[in-house]
């Protein structure tokens, strides 16, 4: 071996003696209480039979080049009005990922006069795309602690961008939104609000958790991906035509991206209009959401996180632990998302269990049922 395949065979065996090697899987338990299928929009085939009665030219595999070169067409701009229009911003420009938004936002509207304030349970592609920007001061503060936020606002220098997620993708729970905008003006600063999984579960039709709140005229930027609850691929940055524009001007992964097919732009407005629809309702999620959280109050097991959001998390201490109760669970027949270190902090491993519209109470009831038979929770 050369000396990087050397580097790389060492990094890997350090991973399988540690016991968090991460690897690919096609074999899953029959009931999903894994995936971010939270409406069940792809499990129930809504999209798909959406799809079908669109006209030939939706199967269109490629876009043939990036948006500003051959790949923007009438379709996608509609549906960028559409999604503006639907989440009550004044603009919005397809990412062809929830990561491409992230890094693309927030590396591009940076230079070394900027102060960034980030949660510290923020996703990768947030923390990439500090990484990636020009500011000179980049600030992490404790999740959720509005005091130190605002300590560190006081400290910061230059413009000042606050970045959020509205729901957390391994804790489930929310943003305080109201509090953080309520330090904005004081302090002239933008705030950033990923909404990935907020989209299509919070607010009536799925708006986000800004637009529940009637928060999002002061939101500078909000990040609603589709391959969540929408159950489709991309994403959209929403805020002022200005920042659209701004955008399209400098954010590389919109610029020299291949820009989304045809197909996948319909399907992403098939996912907006069945919110829209008059039949929508995430309410039998929220039911269950509430079924949910009753179980766990009666089970006693203080482990589990606090969370009004189809995520839910039981910590478990330990990878070993993580992997045994997960291991009984599939044995019962219920796929779970096992979350090792360093995905997360030693002592914060966990099962990830998420809830959807088409799980039933028996299945919930099975799991807690599985859990409480392993000793490796404590309940």
């Amino acid at each position: 071996m050369n000396a990087t395949e050397q580097y790389l065979s060492e990094k890997l065996q350090k991973r399988k003696e540690d016991g968090n090697l991460r690897a690919l899987t096609t074999t899953h338990a029959p009931v999903d209480f894994f995936s971010n299928d939270y409406l069940g929009l792809v499990t129930d085939g809504i999209i798909t039979k959406a799809l079908s009665s669109y006209p030939p030219e939706t199967l269109q595999t490629g876009s043939t080049g990036s948006r500003l070169l051959s790949g923007n067409t009438p379709a996608t701009e509609q549906l960028e009005k559409d999604i503006a229009l639907f989440h009550r911003a004044d603009a919005a420009l397809l990412f062809n990922s929830g990561y491409d938004a992230n890094t693309g936002l927030i590396s591009s509207i940076t230079n070394r006069h900027t102060s960034i304030l980030y949660d510290e349970l923020c996703h990768a592609s947030i923390i990439d795309g500090i990484r990636l920007s020009q500011a000179a001061n980049k600030y992490k503060f404790s999740h959720n602690n509005i005091t130190e936020l605002e300590q560190k606002m006081a400290r910061a220098t230059g413009h000042i961008i606050v970045v959020v997620e509205s729901v957390y993708s391994m804790d489930g729970d929310t943003a305080p939104l109201k509090k953080i905008t309520e330090l904005l003006e004081k302090y002239n600063a933008a705030l950033i609000v990923d909404e990935a999984h907020a989209t299509g579960v919070f607010g009536a039709k799925g708006e986000g958790l800004a637009c529940m709140m009637d928060l999002e005229q002061k939101v500078f930027a909000r990040v609603h991906t589709f391959g969540k609850a929408l159950g489709c691929h991309g994403a959209a940055v929403v805020g002022s035509e200005m920042l659209k524009q701004y955008l399209i001007n400098f954010a590389r992964p919109f610029i020299y991206t291949t820009a989304l097919p045809l197909h996948a732009v319909y399907a992403i407005r098939a996912s907006y209009q069945y919110l829209a629809g008059a039949g929508f309702s995430n309410k039998p999620l929220k039911e269950l959401i509430h079924y949910f959280r009753g179980k766990i109050k009666v089970s006693g097991n203080t482990n589990w996180k606090d969370s009004s959001s189809p995520i839910q998390a039981l910590i478990t201490g330990s990878n070993s632990k993580t992997k045994e109760i997960a291991a009984a669970l599939q044995a019962a027949g219920l796929q779970l998302s096992p979350i090792l270190h360093p995905t997360v902090p030693l002592g914060q491993e966990r099962l990830r269990v998420c809830l959807h519209s088409f799980n039933t109470k028996q299945e919930i009831d099975i799991l807690f049922e599985t859990i409480k038979a392993n000793p490796c929770t404590g309940a």
